[in-house]
């Protein structure tokens, strides 16, 4: 299998949790089908709790013709349930996974499985038949203990056999750059695909980002405070703000983009229209 490495521009979908929201999804998917990115993912949810919704997903938006990667991990997933989600995916034409460490239930903390496994254990089981990305954290995940291992951590990944990397999302492209840097010194050559958040709603990004260990800068965080509840301005500023960030990304070197949708289309539409991706 030969998946192109680079320009690569993708969306990212997570599997809602009605009937309604479905119905939404399938309306924004359509939407987004016509700005014709390389590929979507579809999310697992915390401990799996989403596999069945991010399968159905997947194989459904695939018979409609788009090209979609499942995220996978083996949180709250044994090998057999894993091997089965394999095989289904491979008789239905899918050629990409995101293989992630994923986050167990709160009743298995001790059985912990991390990302490097899981894609050993998908060479071992498919070969080279799928591309597989995996997730990378350019101002370092909150687990870990130094900048270094956090890198350590992404490199074991790659020499398992990972082909390609997504990071965690940012707000300030020198740590992207600085931290590819990095990696290339450590000898990690893989492609390594700025994650994007658009800015929609300022209070769920500020606990969002407290969670997962993104940084929202000072002056961003002040700026975004500034708009109180006019979300028409803040909407306005953060796809001008985005839009300049992905640019400075793609100018700097950086081999695509990979879309946090939140299941909505106008932000990634207007975002994707202003640097003319399309055309890239």
């Amino acid at each position: 299998m030969n998946i192109e490495e680079t320009n690569k521009f993708s969306i990212e979908f997570y599997p809602p949790r009605s009937a309604d929201g479905e119905k939404n999804l399938d309306n924004v998917h359509a939407q987004l089908t016509k700005l014709k990115p390389d590929f979507f993912s579809v999310t697992y949810g915390a401990g799996g709790s989403t596999k069945k919704g991010t399968e159905r997903l997947v194989l459904r938006y695939a018979e409609l013709g788009s090209n979609v990667a499942p995220h996978l991990s083996f949180g709250g997933t044994d090998d057999e349930e894993v091997r089965s989600l394999l095989r289904n995916y491979k008789e239905a034409g899918i050629a990409r996974l995101v293989a992630l460490r994923g986050d167990l239930p709160s009743t298995e903390p001790d059985h912990q499985r991390y990302a490097s496994e899981l894609v050993t254990f998908i060479r071992k089981e498919t070969g080279e038949h799928f591309h597989i990305d995996v997730a990378c954290y350019p101002e370092s995940h909150p687990d870990s203990k130094s900048y270094e291992a956090n890198v350590e951590y992404f490199k074991q990944k790659v020499e398992s056999g990972a082909n390609s990397a997504i990071t965690q999302y940012f707000y300030n492209a020198d740590a992207y750059f600085r931290f590819v840097e990095y990696c290339q010194y450590k000898g990690i050559d893989i492609p390594i695909v700025p994650g994007i958040m658009p800015i929609t709603n300022y209070q769920k990004l500020s606990h969002f980002s407290s969670n997962c260990g993104a940084e929202i800068p000072r002056w961003l965080r002040v700026r975004l405070e500034d708009f109180g509840d006019n979300r028409e301005s803040l909407k306005e500023f953060g796809i001008e703000f985005v839009t300049e960030l992905c640019g400075t990304l793609l100018d700097g070197g950086a081999p695509g983009l990979h879309f946090y949708s939140m299941n909505l289309a106008g932000y990634v539409t207007k975002i994707w229209d202003n640097l003319s991706l399309s055309e890239r």
